[in-house]
């Protein structure tokens, strides 16, 4: 009988992307965005440069897993409540977002995507992107709760500039608004517009319609 084809190498020890991601995390907040590169990554978590390599691209891939790395499902489990789930996923977003390696990161890897044409890695973009939780959020409200002419990826840019913005200009900026109040302005851009109220005196006259004369006495 023929043997069947044996899996050339070693599977991958899930031990040592979990000790690179703590390295990483550790640094960010000890040395800062800079300084924390593939190799200082590699001896602070006990492995070869290469390691990290086969695991990351790069050590931006590296950095964003390792400071965004995205959200739990039961944290953001929808129930079906628009405001109460909107309400949820801005809060664990939020803790994404505060935590000291992803303040730490949060400026080096915007201006880096700004002036880097690379993208990273689809099924990176997967495991560390909150958007599937969003849309999810919306699919579990009753019919009729959006509007099916919103593109909910839009309205999820919107949250997130607006997550970001609150995250980095923290210090700079006096006044955030509420989590309750940014789930509400959420909420509105995606509920279908109300019908127009039909105008309590009926409709007015057409222009083309002739004046009523009034009688004499």
């Amino acid at each position: 009988m023929a043997q069947p084809p044996r899996r050339l190498g070693r599977p991958r020890d899930a031990a040592i992307s979990e000790r690179a991601l703590v390295a990483a995390r550790e640094l960010l907040v000890e040395r800062g965005f800079d300084a924390t590169t593939v190799q200082a990554v590699a001896e602070r978590a006990g492995v070869h440069a290469s390691a990290i390599y086969r695991r990351w691209p790069s050590r931006i891939a590296l950095i964003a897993e390792a400071t965004f790395p995205g959200l739990s499902p039961l944290q953001v489990r929808p129930s079906g409540d628009l405001h109460d789930d909107l309400c949820r996923f801005i809060r664990a977003y939020l803790q994404v977002f505060d935590a000291p390696a992803a303040r730490a990161a949060a400026a080096g890897m915007l201006a880096h995507y700004q002036t880097s044409s690379r993208a990273l890695p689809t099924e990176l973009v997967v495991r560390i992107s909150a958007r599937p939780q969003f849309i999810d959020i919306l699919r579990a409200t009753p019919s009729g709760s959006v509007d099916p002419s919103v593109d909910p990826d839009d309205v999820f840019d919107m949250l997130l500039g607006t997550l970001l913005t609150r995250v980095l200009l923290q210090g700079a900026v006096a006044r955030h608004a509420s989590v309750e109040r940014i789930a509400e302005m959420i909420a509105r851009l995606l509920r279908p517009a109300a019908p127009p109220a039909p105008s309590p005196t009926g409709p007015a006259p057409s222009q083309h319609e002739p004046a009523v004369q009034r009688g004499s006495g």
